[in-house]
């Protein structure tokens, strides 16, 4: 499948190349909403990290922040460009 950003071996292959964002993208496969802190402290990163991994994929379109309005403490969710990246990496590295 192709979206604006690329294939979606493309877009794993991006995701997989830096280990921030394959350990932000497995801990998005178990919560449905994620802040960073919580991300953070379950994976045991420092938050910086975690916050980095999560404007890569924003910006990738794989995430979008249900607060944009807030500063700090805010809340993502997967996408359904996302889940489908999600899903092909749940097969092939998870």
């Amino acid at each position: 499948m192709k979206y604006r950003t690329g294939s979606i071996e493309e877009l794993l292959r991006w995701v997989v190349s830096v280990d921030r964002r394959l350990v932000l993208m497995k801990s998005m496969k178990g919560h449905t909403v994620v802040k960073a802190s919580d991300v953070a402290h379950e994976t045991s990163r420092s938050t910086q990290n975690i916050s980095r991994a999560l404007k890569e994929l924003e910006d990738k379109g794989l995430i979008e922040c249900l607060t944009p309005e807030k500063i700090t403490w805010k809340k993502y969710m997967l996408t359904d460009m996302g889940k489908d990246v999600l899903d092909e990496l749940d097969e092939k590295y998870f």
